[in-house]
């Protein structure tokens, strides 16, 4: 999405008065130069969907335009922060080639992640401070928004969890390479490969607040290149991992456990990868 999303029909405030399919935009004090960005999808518990990932960077451009706003507050409606990448949705898992797909369709796939990727970077380059206020859960997908604000707070309910790698994925929309420069390498591996959810107590402790073998060894790998390479080159390296690695068994597997309310049944490798995590917890 080109820089401003359609803001040049109007001015920034009468450009966020159109409103929203997935946020609602408002000022909740005219006296206050702070505006609110709500994910706004609470029947889904605030699911990234396309139009979410359309919406989010067309806001923040225009309230980086938009000369009331000095800061936003980034929060979401009903009992949940966010659930995560709506399954089904361009770019998913659930969307995902199996088998060996044609050079066409990965390439397709690795554009649909940039995307994606450019949309939470569209959260950090706002140039207005932006901060977190996370109530509830938070995974996934709603860890890599979070991870792109300025600041992070968040109520006593909420917890975060980093769900790829038991969905059989790479975290793909930023994680890695933000949260090893926000919590440390070792908090930031620790979530990524073990897939465990923490408090807003261990969240604040860690700074946070202020398993297929594929997807455990992926994780540690992106999570290695990241270290010594830009935020915008780790972005790129992911989205060219996930392309080609998002076609196992064990992802299908995974999807189907999720849908399916059960655990999944992974190969051996990986089901030895995931006794060595319980046995470290």
């Amino acid at each position: 999405m080109a820089a401003g999303g359609g803001g040049d029909r109007g001015s920034p405030e009468a450009e966020l008065r159109r409103g929203f399919k997935t946020l609602a935009v408002t000022r909740p004090d005219p006296s206050a130069a702070v505006y609110e960005v709500r994910l706004n999808r609470p029947t889904r518990l605030n699911a990234l969907s396309p139009d979410a990932f359309a919406e989010i960077p067309r806001a923040m451009a225009l309230l980086d335009r938009a000369p009331a706003a000095r800061a936003v507050v980034l929060s979401a409606a009903g009992p949940h922060f966010c659930a995560g990448i709506e399954l089904g949705s361009p770019g998913s898992p659930a969307t995902a080639p199996s088998g060996d797909p044609a050079p066409a369709a990965a390439e397709g796939l690795r554009r649909a992640i940039l995307e994606m990727q450019a949309a939470l970077t569209a959260i950090e380059r706002c140039r207005k401070p932006v901060v977190a206020a996370v109530h509830g859960a938070c995974v996934g997908g709603g860890v890599e928004v979070v991870a792109a604000c300025d600041i992070r707070c968040c109520s006593k309910d909420a917890t975060f969890v980093l769900r790829e790698v038991d969905m059989a994925i790479v975290a793909d929309l930023g994680a890695l390479q933000r949260l090893p420069r926000i919590v440390g390498y070792g908090n930031a591996a620790d979530l990524a490969l073990t897939g465990r959810k923490i408090t807003a107590m261990e969240a604040k402790e860690m700074g946070l607040v202020t398993r297929s073998a594929w997807a455990v060894m992926g994780t540690k790998a992106v999570l290695l290149r990241s270290r010594d390479i830009t935020v915008e080159q780790g972005l790129e390296h992911v989205a060219t991992w996930n392309a080609a690695m998002l076609r196992s068994n064990d992802l299908e597997e995974a999807i189907q456990a999720f849908l399916e309310k059960r655990k999944p049944v992974f190969s051996k490798l990986t089901t030895r990868f995931q006794q060595q995590a319980a046995n470290n917890h």
